[in-house]
């Protein structure tokens, strides 16, 4: 277990804008940074990140939290797993605390698989390096590839040994359980004896955007017919491989910084572009690239470039991925290499230097590289000619935005001799084909001239009025909660006539005091189970801590408090960020009204509560003839006197809430 004073240096180390822009590209917004939302997919920024206090918003799917809150939705870390990842970003040391039985035994099973995979790429790392098999194999073959040490540590190559079982027994004898070895692939099970999967591979771990081991890559180096010449992980809990790309942890930070992310098609491509100093490259490990993974890139930029291929299967490989990426909104460049090369040979002779230069000058737009691609077979057949011009328009039609579309229809129309006239209509019936086949689908999922009459008519939702309220008492507690301000005190005292009458005292108290007194005064409780947890939460932090800082509070903030916590807070920030000032409109700050804020809140909750009190006393009267209703009455009568008096104190009249 990791010790508090641990937890408490990471969470006073983390930045948050540090944090979330390893796995979303931010813009700085006034003193915020915005960007496109990781959990949805959307083509205008709504996720904000507050370095001022420490705390990110979704606004697209409502969730929100600290650095340890985003690890956890983001990346499904758990508690611990996100300490440790921070941790090791700003290379803190970890305090172990010894474990429960119990807490052993309810270690998660994904968990239980991270680790299990996280072994399995030391044990292949440390048989390369350190076993004469190893050494004479695996590193023989990584050094004909031209990879230096360097290299091969940052990608944690390995080597599984030429044996049945070899790190099948190791796994287990260092307390690994089977069924982890199984789950994740390593161990092919069998009655009398499992064995390992990779045996006599070298091994490329497959790693998550967080640097997670979801699975593994293994080459075999002999010439078996029987066996395949690349073998990936199995489909597991941890690994999908749809929507994984290989060398995305080592290359985010460059695809960020750099807005371009090379695609390619191995492993080993993406190994020589990095150790050519190229880092902004990734690789579909061999599968058909997959929605998933273009909308894994598009969190960290809208631009890619595809490399592939010299040969023409190489080249036709390429087009097949860009419809895919032009739906998803993004920007798609083609590059090939000479005939007979690919990403891989190309770099490893090219210098640094002369490998950029090539790529920028041979990266073409993907209108440019179609027409050149199928131009040549084409040649002066005009039916073939046609077809390439429909093939063309047909992906010019996938992009969502009109502007872009009608641009590459311009380019289109140059560089194929064409009237822009006919393709604007080609388009405009491509689209239309592509609405309408829309609507037959969704009309096929409703039953035929079925009318259905509604038994329960939806009714306009009635405003949570309580739920409101509560949620208005968070709000003063986290934003001014610790602030002084001075309150109106009703006492009653003895006049000089020796009459009883209410005199109205000023006094100070801190907001939280005020808020936390008027509700025990009341014996009241926050209905709504999270609010009560928070409210409770908040008010025990003010109380141990004088000097209460909301920055301390958001960075220890519970998960189960992170979304509906930070919701609040950045919609106050939003509100700020509308520049009212700008537009020559100067509302009143509700810090500038604090007191007559709280006041009006408090005041506000006791009449609604009051008012169901009413509402309860009302439906016990009996209409039945006969029947004593003095007492409900008089209470009644009695409960509409204080909501008179929270009118008057309020200054307003007030109708009552249905």
């Amino acid at each position: 277990m990791i010790s508090k004073a641990t937890i408490d240096t990471v969470y006073e180390t983390a930045r948050v804008e540090e944090v979330i822009g390893d796995f979303v590209q931010l813009k700085r917004a006034g003193s915020n940074f915005k960007g496109l939302s990781p959990f949805s997919e959307e083509r205008s920024p709504s996720f904000m990140v507050s370095p001022a206090k420490g705390i990110w918003k979704d606004f697209s799917s409502g969730k929100g939290g600290n650095s340890v809150a985003f690890l956890m939705e983001h990346s499904h870390f758990t508690y611990p797993e996100a300490i440790r990842y921070l941790a090791k970003k700003y290379n803190i040391e970890i305090e172990e605390t010894e474990q429960t039985d119990e807490e052993k035994a309810n270690t998660d099973v994904r968990e239980s698989m991270y680790l299990v995979s996280e072994f399995a790429k030391s044990y292949f790392h440390n048989t390369l390096f350190n076993s004469e098999e190893g050494k004479a194999i695996g590193y023989s073959y990584f050094k004909e590839r031209g990879f230096t040490n360097e290299t091969i540590k940052k990608f944690s190559l390995g080597y599984s040994p030429d044996s049945w079982d070899a790190f099948t027994k190791e796994a287990l004898g260092k307390g690994y359980k089977l069924e982890f070895l199984e789950s994740t692939g390593l161990t092919i099970p069998r009655d009398d004896r499992p064995f390992d999967r990779f045996k006599g591979r070298v091994m490329f771990p497959i790693e998550s955007m967080s640097g997670r081991v979801l699975g593994f890559g293994g080459r075999i180096l002999t010439n078996d017919k029987k066996a395949a010449k690349y073998l990936n992980s199995p489909e597991s809990d941890i690994y999908h491989k749809s929507k994984v790309l290989y060398g995305i942890f080592q290359a985010k930070q460059a695809i960020a910084k750099l807005n371009n992310c090379y695609l390619v098609e191995g492993y080993t491509d993406v190994i020589q572009f990095n150790q050519a100093g190229i880092e902004n490259v990734v690789a579909s490990s061999g599968t058909a690239l997959t929605p998933d993974q273009i909308r894994l890139i598009n969190r960290l930029t809208k631009n890619i470039t595809v490399l592939f291929d010299g040969d023409a299967a190489g080249l036709r490989a390429s087009i097949r991925g860009i419809d895919l990426i032009l739906e998803e909104g993004m920007n798609v460049k083609v590059c090939a290499f000479p005939d007979g090369e690919d990403p891989d040979s190309f770099a490893k002779k090219t210098s640094h230097d002369d490998l950029v230069a090539y790529l920028e000058n041979n990266a073409k737009d993907f209108i440019q590289f179609k027409a050149s691609l199928l131009m040549n077979d084409a040649k002066n057949d005009p039916i073939k000619k046609a077809d390439l011009i429909r093939d063309m328009v047909t992906s010019i039609s996938k992009i969502p935005d009109r502007i872009q579309r009608e641009i590459y229809i311009q380019e289109c129309s140059r560089i194929m001799d064409i009237s822009e006239q006919v393709l604007v209509s080609t388009l405009a019936q491509l689209v239309q084909k592509d609405i309408t086949e829309v609507g037959k689908k969704q009309k096929q999922e409703q039953k035929a001239f079925e009318i259905v009459k509604n038994e329960n008519p939806v009714q306009s939702e009635k405003v949570d009025v309580l739920y409101r309220l509560e949620r208005k008492i968070i709000e003063i507690l986290l934003l001014y909660g610790n602030k002084t301000e001075e309150f109106e005190d009703v006492l009653l005292k003895t006049n000089d006539e020796g009459e009883i009458e209410n005199v109205v005292e000023k006094r100070e108290y801190k907001v939280y005091q005020r808020i936390y007194l008027s509700l025990q005064e009341d014996e009241v409780q926050l209905a709504n189970p999270l609010f009560r947890d928070i409210f409770n939460d908040l008010i025990n932090y003010y109380l141990q801590n004088e000097n209460f800082g909301m920055e301390q509070y958001l960075m220890h903030l519970k998960p189960e408090f992170a979304q509906e916590v930070t919701d609040i807070l950045m919609e106050d920030e939003r509100v700020i960020l509308h520049n009212w000032e700008g537009q020559n409109i100067f509302p009143k700050g509700k810090n500038e009204t604090i007191s007559q804020y709280v006041s009006e809140t408090i005041l506000t909750l006791r009449w609604f509560l009051v008012d169901k009190i009413i509402e309860e006393l009302k439906s016990s009267i009996s209409s039945e003839p006969g029947s004593d209703n003095i007492e409900p009455l008089s209470m009644a009568m009695d409960y509409y006197k204080l909501i008179h008096s929270f009118s008057k104190k309020l200054g307003r009249v007030m109708s009552r809430y249905s």
